[in-house]
């Protein structure tokens, strides 16, 4: 297991450093500059280029990038705040973000695996269908369509929740952005949960250890459980990206200070560091997740680490 877990993580360092090259070139590819204001002469320019490093070569700059971000360096603001370390700008929001994204993915899995749990049990009644309807609207419509209408109905015209984020409730206005981004985790948990319970209930080994008088609630919370975990854990990494494109809308909607809104604010005044900065958050956010998915889905089924030789961890 020891060997299987380092094996990961060493994928995953090398994924962090193929992503910040792709990230650096991408935005020296991009047109326009962080100063584009017309009343800035070419002399001025050239000193503020100089001041943030901008007049050195390629590979110099992302040499010294490389460096900076290993030490929790990400630089300052060019436009949004002027001079203000991004770090600091990213300590107030990221919390929020992380906050609301893990709030979503428990949301969303739990509710989903009930209820494809409950439908498999189910099969073929009202309940059956019921999840199934919920399972195609949850991945027909995006996350926005449901934000927007929990909102209006909720917030706006039973006033039950603020209709835009609070500081003097955090928790509260972070329950309907969490609904929104959370229904397309939960259609698609309550969907792969449902075929795999049914698949697993009658399979051959269920029924013969039915037959040699296992209880029912045994064979549903012990074995059919186990393996329709398998493909769900396997889905969650996809479902992970969803829920980051998904929360750069979401927080816009609902105004929540998270760093999808500073992303969507420094893209719109070409605040480089800043965008380099917040899709590398992304970027190790979502690794982060996809090792944990991939540790506890070599940990759920042992075949997957022994299959990719960690014979003896």
């Amino acid at each position: 297991m020891n060997k299987y877990v380092l094996r990961r993580l060493g994928l995953a360092a090398v994924t962090i450093l193929v992503i910040l090259l792709i990230l650096f070139l991408m935005l020296e590819l991009m047109p326009g500059s962080p100063f584009n204001d017309e009343k800035i002469t070419k002399a001025q320019r050239a000193v503020l280029d100089a001041k943030y490093g901008l007049d050195q070569p390629v590979l110099s700059r992302f040499i010294l990038y490389i460096k900076a971000m290993l030490s929790g360096d990400f630089g300052v603001s060019y436009v949004i705040q002027k001079n203000m370390p991004i770090s600091t700008m990213l300590e107030a929001r990221l919390p929020v973000t992380i906050q609301v994204g893990i709030q979503a993915i428990l949301l969303g899995t739990l509710i989903g695996l009930i209820l494809g749990i409950v439908a498999a049990l189910k099969h073929n009644s009202f309940v059956d269908s019921l999840t199934t309807f919920i399972s195609v609207i949850g991945v027909s419509f995006p996350s926005y369509v449901f934000a927007l209408a929990l909102s209006y109905y909720f917030a706006s015209k039973l006033g039950w929740f603020p209709i835009l984020y609070a500081s003097s409730q955090p928790f509260v206005s972070t329950i309907l952005p969490t609904i929104a981004l959370s229904m397309f985790t939960l259609a698609t948990v309550a969907r792969f949960a449902r075929s795999e319970m049914i698949e697993v209930l009658g399979s051959d080994y269920m029924l013969l250890s039915e037959s040699k008088g296992v209880k029912r609630p045994r064979l549903i919370l012990v074995h059919a459980l186990r393996n329709t975990l398998i493909p769900i854990i396997t889905v969650l990494a996809p479902l992970v990206v969803a829920l980051m494109t998904g929360s750069l809308v979401i927080e816009q909607i609902f105004s929540i200070p998270g760093i999808g809104s500073l992303l969507v604010m420094a893209i719109q005044v070409n605040d480089y560091n800043v965008i380099i900065a917040v899709a590398f958050i992304y970027s190790i956010l979502f690794i982060a997740l996809t090792l944990i998915v991939d540790v506890l889905y070599g940990v759920i089924d042992p075949r997957i680490r022994l299959a990719k030789g960690d014979k003896h961890g």
